[in-house]
């Protein structure tokens, strides 16, 4: 159905204000919409521009769109109305769908990091995706996050694309139409790819704009909030944050057949109190194959504490808090390489790049993960031959005015809309604060526990099905089985049975974080005692720094860690696996509350020291 307002035959009597500039923002699909929505915000506070969109329907990515555009909140036009109206300006960043057919002058955004990608040439009748890759390589036409990923692996079954494949973006099969450029402007973050653009597509050069990358723009604002970052995502002190990215389709990191091996090890072979493991997957990998199936295939690795972000979640915020990042060619690997983080190239098809581009040069200069190799290793060896600049000879082809891009582009979208700008900044939203909590392995924990003095115990978790323990990890070990966990039948066989709260937090929250409040804590811990007498200890978590635990005796303690600010400390679960380890060495209570330093073990978890009091409790 055709809108009526604030556009359509007769909106003008109807509409509020008249006479406002339009800009429609095209839709591809929900990467592509998401750039869009970085520069929205340029418009704010200018009540003589109405702002639009419209969805192409080009994509076989539609997933999420509609969604998206609601929370927007513009106008959305049909695509036919939206081709049979007048604007001042179209804003898409993307070329799909018929984008020659819009009255209006055109501005084309890159939705990625520059142009890298060859990509075989549109059908230039439509602009539709319905192309493929020379040589039988499926591609989307028009949309550079629709373009197949290019990443290593599965190397037999790999489309190679020749050199006659155009360079998605920079050649003339894209930028032109009847010979004529379709853009009124062009925009490029970087002279490089004004150079390219030169070399490959000379008649689109005089459209051409150097305006930064928005979406870079915003991720640079946004570094000094890392440690905040950093703890509202749940990373506690001590812990590594580890970002596991892919970009969509056949060569991606996600489609390469160790990538089942690879989310085991890191969820089964890290310790869970010294790494944190985040995944953060492109779009049309979610709509492509449907939310719920990508949940349904991550289930596992959820349990074990895999993080997962949603499409529309804080990617770029995972980012600035991270410490490395395992992933491909996709922008987002290169944009964490380019705020200095450290890389790990799960997979990359050098030859599916423009070699002149900065993604292919990353490709040959930064270190590639080594299949079916224990990864562990391999992080701490990036980590530890890390230094700060490694890769700035390439990343500094990001942008060429970095902060910049807001100004630079409404600069030039009023240019093209006739129209002085107004007299505030031009600000891009800032990003903000993500809000995923601390990870919560359901998955049974084998701990493995060493004593290195009277009142100190080292412990070492990790998620169950887990890797064979590392050559430095021997010692005792227990089991630790939550109470939510997947097969209910493991709880019986446990040593320790946690729970960090109630099914309920009516039933028992205390402190705001869903924990038990002591009295239930109470009651949930002899129930469980009396039902599973095998076990050795029954562990309620009670606030963010306490756990309460019933032995096997009865007995009641309540084990209290120091605070550690404001930020998330250790799980306190893991202070009842240093009680009971000091109590299977041959320790009993009374010899914990008497002495010099009555009532206290000193917890060790990695580098983390952690000290503990450990009180009688009625």
């Amino acid at each position: 159905m055709w809108l009526r307002v604030p556009v359509g035959r007769d909106a003008e009597q109807w509409v509020t204000r008249t006479g406002a500039r339009r800009v429609l923002f095209v839709v591809h699909n929900v990467t592509s919409a998401t750039r869009l929505l970085d520069v929205l915000p340029l418009f704010d506070g200018d009540l003589d521009v109405q702002s639009l969109a419209t969805c192409t329907g080009s994509s076989p990515f539609l997933g999420g769109v509609a969604d998206l555009l609601a929370r927007a909140g513009l106008p959305v036009l049909p695509w036919e109305q939206a081709r049979e109206t007048d604007f001042d300006l179209v804003v898409s960043a993307s070329y799909g769908g018929e984008l020659d057919a819009f009255q209006g002058r055109l501005a084309i955004l890159s939705h990625g990091v520059g142009y890298n990608k060859r990509l075989a040439t549109p059908d230039t009748g439509h602009r539709t995706p319905d192309t493929g890759l020379a040589e039988g390589g499926r591609a989307e036409g028009g949309r550079a996050e629709d373009e197949p990923a290019e990443c290593a692996g599965r190397r037999e079954a790999r489309t190679t694309a020749p050199p006659s494949v155009p360079v998605f973006g920079l050649a003339p099969e894209w930028l032109l139409h009847e010979g004529v450029p379709l853009a009124a402007a062009t925009v490029l973050s970087h002279p490089e790819q004004l150079e390219r653009l030169r070399l490959s597509c000379p008649e689109a050069v005089p459209t051409a704009v150097l305006a930064g990358d928005p979406c870079f723009d915003r991720i640079l604002a946004a570094l000094p909030s890392r440690e905040s970052f950093r703890r509202r995502l749940g990373v506690t002190p001590g812990q590594r944050l580890v970002v596991l990215n892919s970009t969509w389709g056949p060569h991606s990191l996600f489609a390469q057949e160790s990538f089942p091996w690879l989310l085991r090890e890191l969820t089964g072979s890290l310790p869970v109190d010294e790494y944190r493991i985040c995944a953060v997957l492109h779009p049309n990998i979610w709509h492509g194959h449907g939310p719920g199936q990508i949940d349904r295939w991550l289930r596992r690795a959820r349990d074990a504490g895999l993080t997962v972000i949603p499409p529309l979640g804080p990617w770029r915020q995972a980012l600035v808090a991270s410490d490395a990042v395992i992933g491909d060619h996709g922008s987002v690997t290169f944009y964490a390489a380019a705020i200095g983080r450290p890389v790990l190239l799960g997979a990359f098809p050098h030859e599916d790049l423009d070699p002149a581009s900065p993604v292919a040069a990353l490709g040959r200069t930064a270190p590639h993960l080594r299949p079916y190799k224990p990864p562990r290793p391999q992080i701490e060896g990036l980590l530890d031959g890390w230094f700060p600049g490694r890769h700035d000879a390439v990343t500094a082809q990001t942008t060429a005015a970095p902060g910049e891009s807001g100004t630079l582009l409404r600069r030039t979208f009023y240019r093209l809309l006739r129209r002085d700008e107004p007299p505030w900044p031009a600000l891009l939203d800032r990003l903000p604060a993500p809000d995923s909590g601390p990870a919560r392995v359901l998955s049974p924990l084998r701990v493995v526990t060493r004593m290195l003095g009277d009142r100190e115990v080292s412990v070492t978790r990790y998620a169950e099905p887990a890797a064979d323990p590392e050559p430095d990890a021997s010692g005792d070990a227990h089991t630790v089985v939550p109470d939510k966990t997947p097969d209910p039948s493991r709880i019986a066989l446990a040593d320790l049975v946690l729970s960090h709260g109630p099914d309920d937090p009516a039933d028992g929250a205390g402190d705001g974080t869903g924990a038990w409040a002591p009295g239930p804590a109470v009651a949930w811990a002899t129930a469980v005692s009396q039902r599973f007498r095998c076990a050795a200890m029954a562990v309620a978590v009670t606030g963010r720094d306490s756990c309460l635990v019933r032995t096997a005796d009865g007995t009641l303690l309540t084990l209290t860690g120091a605070p550690t600010g404001t930020g998330p400390g250790p799980d306190p679960a893991v202070y009842a696996s240093a009680l009971h380890a000091w109590l299977e060495s041959g320790h009993v209570i009374g010899d914990l509350i008497a002495g010099d330093h009555p009532g206290h073990l000193t917890v060790i978890t990695g580098t983390a020291r952690h000290q503990v009091r450990v009180t009688l409790t009625p």
